[in-house]
């Protein structure tokens, strides 16, 4: 019982101390950025290879192993629901707080000049070609793409097939799948033990790059962000971990905390759903329901990214000169939180979003210029505001089926 803090506590502190020396030698490196992006990222990118090499696996039977645990097709679906509904709600109220905070710090901040902007906009993707793509129409390409919400969908039907079939049959497929598990779940952790590094050899090019771009022309767009993302994280699931896990605020970011810097580092969900699991499972979440519900969140939870959609949204209309209307307003709001699904868990993809956003409402696309020098920087705490909505939704559903007598 002593050793499961003691691993945490070391996991902490080691991706912390990685996170404060990049920070510092990415401040006193900075002239030297091109160099640190030639020689130190690549290593940063290896990890993050590994990470996104186990994901894959792991979202797959982690899914199919937490359906076919529960045993029952009703429960599965209670919870699917139950998270699906979850994570709308949150990902509107988080649309709702980037476009209040941007509203309000229009009158205080200065608006960034525009002249002569041009962006590419190099892939267009309607909210019906999203909802067509859901679904795979071939078995290896999913998982040769990483395309995680087709193995999602994958995993799903194969999870219910395994409970539809012969008892005898269901058990050896249990089984290997449970087996399956246990390997990718060692290969996790293998991989995890490289974490401090990875976290070090991918931030410190970024601080480099970007740390005086903080203090620059976008300084206000990036605080309202970051204000906003911290006003959702601490008002909003301090509450719902409080009132619907029964767990404090203090203890759940505690426990999240290792999570967290790795997302802020890697600005990559997927690449942190092991650690993710980990954490949510040493604050009592159950396994079964972890496996199901973190993978499903890190591909359509989307909070971040909502909230960086209404709040670029905001300044780019300023920008040109374009007040938003009620109706626009309401139009970001829908388009963000339905197209949010579609949103991959990888850094960078929230940009597409953005131009899906924009051309919703008719702004100009081109604004995308203005944010996308610094888009790692909102990346990185987009990104770990879905993580922690992925844990809240994990530990509230793990508490109500306790209450209901289905876990123990």
């Amino acid at each position: 019982m002593e050793t499961q803090p003691k691993k945490k506590s070391h996991l902490t502190r080691n991706i912390f101390i990685a996170l404060v020396l990049a920070i510092i030698f990415g401040l006193l490196l900075q002239s030297q950025a091109e160099i640190l992006n030639t020689y130190v990222k690549p290593i940063g990118d290896i990890f993050l290879n590994l990470l996104k090499f186990i994901v894959t696996p792991i979202v797959l039977f982690s899914i199919m192993g937490g359906i076919i645990s529960m045993r029952d097709i009703k429960k599965v679906g209670e919870v699917g629901v139950f998270t699906v509904i979850y994570y709308f709600f949150t990902t509107a109220f988080a649309i709702l707080i980037g476009l209040i905070f941007a509203n309000i710090a229009k009158r205080f901040f200065p608006l960034i000049a525009t002249t002569n902007l041009e962006y590419a906009l190099e892939n267009e993707v309607s909210l019906m070609d999203t909802f067509v793509n859901i679904f795979p129409k071939n078995f290896l390409a999913p998982i040769v793409e990483a395309n995680m919400l087709q193995i999602i969908v994958m995993a799903i039907i194969l999870g219910f097939s395994i409970l539809l079939i012969d008892k005898e049959k269901q058990y050896k497929a249990i089984d290997a799948i449970d087996i399956l598990n246990d390997i990718n779940m060692k290969a996790m952790e293998l991989i995890l033990k490289l974490s401090p590094i990875g976290v070090f050899t991918l931030l410190m090019p970024v601080i480099a790059e970007n740390g005086p771009m903080i203090i620059g022309s976008l300084a206000s767009v990036l605080l309202v962000a970051y204000l906003a993302y911290a006003f959702h994280i601490l008002v909003v699931y301090s509450f719902t971990v409080k009132t619907m896990a029964g767990i404090s605020p203090v203890e759940f970011f505690k426990g999240i905390a290792p999570a967290m810097m790795f997302a802020f580092s890697s600005a990559s969900s997927m690449g942190t759903l092991p650690i993710n699991l980990k954490c949510c499972e040493e604050l009592g979440a159950d396994h079964d329901v972890t496996s199901f519900v973190l993978p499903l969140g890190a591909t359509i939870n989307m909070d971040g990214t909502a909230i960086y959609q209404g709040v670029c949204a905001v300044f780019i209309a300023s920008c040109y000169g374009i007040d938003l209307t009620l109706g626009q307003i309401v139009t970001i709001v829908l388009t963000s939180t339905l197209a949010s699904i579609g949103t991959a868990g990888v850094p960078g993809s929230g940009m597409i979003m953005l131009a899906m956003v924009l051309q919703s409402v008719g702004l100009p696309v081109e604004g995308i210029a203005l944010v996308a020098g610094i888009d790692r920087i909102f990346d990185m705490g987009r990104t770990t505001l879905n993580i922690t909505g992925d844990a809240t939704a994990a530990l509230i559903n793990s508490a109500r089926l306790r209450k209901k007598g289905k876990i123990a």
